[in-house]
């Protein structure tokens, strides 16, 4: 198996003069379900080079035992620190794509032409897609082979509204992941907030929150194993 897993540049958290990026546990947790079972896991990101870390989510109160784990595992630091530059990545050669979340995706990732490329070519052959939290704004643009957008008709879940209310960044971000997602056709479900919340719709596979994230590497792997 060998599985790409897409990070997020963007570090700036809107007009707020604070920072943001990917949030640790949602990588940390894919990619140890991932390496645990055996995958080549590949990173990449838009710049490539050390993705940006949103500081929340290394709060102690935001550690899990994968990123205990993570921060005590040299490899995948620097594994990390080294991303391939995504526009030098295609998805030949993967059997899924992962992309974790963070508010970073909501700038670069959802408007990002190779990200689009990619994740439509990897869909159209029937690969695994899977997004967590804000990272399903990585669907914003993306359509299906008819033109029509890739998750109208289609079950999917991701950051709740009330979840972006609780952080209080309704008037921050670019756009509310739930509420583009409903835009787009896609058939928006969601589980309690905070809680693990996966959906899963033929090879398109979506999670809620930081909570859903080993949960949707699960998932990604279960039909990885049986095909």
């Amino acid at each position: 198996m060998k599985i790409l897993m897409i990070l997020t540049s963007h570090d700036q958290l809107g007009d707020t003069g604070k920072k943001t990026g990917f949030w640790l546990e949602e990588f940390a947790a894919p990619y140890y379900v991932f390496m645990d079972a055996g995958a080549d896991i590949v990173l990449a990101s838009p710049q490539g080079g050390q993705p940006p870390l949103d500081p929340t989510s290394d709060d102690e109160d935001a550690q899990t035992d994968d990123t205990r784990r993570f921060k005590k595992d040299p490899a995948a630091i620097k594994a990390l620190a080294h991303t391939t530059r995504l526009a030098e990545v295609s998805g030949e050669g993967f059997d899924a794509v992962f992309y974790p979340g963070g508010h970073g995706p909501l700038w670069d990732l959802a408007e990002d032409t190779h990200s689009i490329q990619l994740i439509e070519t990897m869909f159209a052959a029937g690969k695994p897609v899977s997004a967590v939290c804000h990272a399903p704004a990585v669907f914003r643009h993306t359509k299906s082979a008819d033109g029509a957008p890739l998750v109208k008709g289609k079950k999917v879940t991701g950051f709740t509204n009330t979840e972006e209310e609780a952080v209080q960044l309704t008037k921050v971000v670019p756009f509310l992941v739930q509420d583009m997602l409903a835009a787009n056709g896609g058939l928006y479900e969601k589980g309690a907030d905070w809680q693990s919340f996966v959906v899963t719709d033929g090879h398109l596979i979506t999670g809620q929150n930081p909570a859903s994230s080993a949960a949707a590497a699960r998932a990604v792997l279960a039909q990885l194993q049986a095909a």
